[in-house]
């Protein structure tokens, strides 16, 4: 997808903290907030699939959003994915009330659709919603139906979209010293970040972003599934290889 417009920057995509009782835990997403923008991130991104947003009531979501704006020193893109397009232009509603910087925008959950009619949720979305806030859209085939390149292009060329949100990285959420090793050693950057998307995939989606966070002495909430006893055992693994790949990413944004 060359000569895509996209974010620019690195764009770290936040978890959302929960507590014990599923409800959001706002001094832990607070907390996480601040050390995102201690790191000087150049954005951060709320509700994306890092967030586990499906999982979030619609109030929560605005809730979260509006404290998060006057909070984080870094700009907020707010995802707006959900179920229905009515869902969606409610939600981008409440992040331009908010002061969000943009929006986020993957096609709508649960079902899987064709071209045309993905082609056909976001024109109806840019004509209902208007100009009020840039959109991203947000490409998450692991989690929606797939946006065919095709699809995107024509999208994009209508003008109506402000480009493919293709910069969000769940490491930088753990590791946000990646930003410093992206203004220095692009190779580094990649090759660790590879490194660390490797171990993510053995586990349930957000498990050892968690844990890495966890690790950093950050509260994220229980996961939401049950591990094996032999994922479990592997998470321990990966959280012996997360410190260790820490220092050595450190070491690289020092000299960045």
């Amino acid at each position: 997808m060359s000569g895509i417009a996209g974010i620019a920057g690195l764009i770290a995509a936040a978890v959302t903290p929960r507590s014990r009782h599923e409800e959001i835990d706002f001094g832990a997403a607070f907390e996480l907030l601040d050390f995102l923008s201690r790191a000087r991130v150049d954005g951060i991104a709320l509700f994306t699939a890092a967030g586990e947003y499906p999982s979030l009531a619609a109030d929560e979501r605005a809730r979260l959003l509006h404290l998060a704006v006057k909070r984080s020193r870094a700009p907020l893109f707010a995802g707006i994915g959900a179920a229905t397009l009515d869902s969606s232009l409610s939600l981008a509603c409440q992040a331009c009330d908010a002061g969000a910087a943009a929006v986020l925008l993957p096609p709508p959950h649960f079902f899987r659709y064709e071209q045309e009619d993905i082609r056909e949720f976001y024109l109806q979305f840019a004509a209902h919603a208007g100009s009020r806030l840039p959109v991203y859209i947000v490409d998450t085939p692991e989690f929606t139906t797939a946006i065919e390149p095709e699809t995107l292009r024509d999208l994009l060329a209508t003008g109506r979209f402000a480009g493919l949100a293709d910069t969000l990285s769940e490491a930088a959420c753990a590791v946000p010293e990646l930003v410093a090793v992206l203004g220095g050693d692009a190779a580094a950057l990649e090759a660790r970040v590879r490194e660390f998307t490797a171990w993510t995939r053995q586990f349930p989606p957000t498990v050892a972003l968690k844990k890495a966070l966890n690790l950093r002495g950050l509260k994220t909430g229980p996961f939401h599934v049950p591990l094996t006893a032999a994922k479990s055992l592997k998470l321990n693994e990966f959280g012996e290889w997360f410190q260790g790949w820490l220092v050595d990413v450190k070491k690289i944004a020092v000299h960045a």
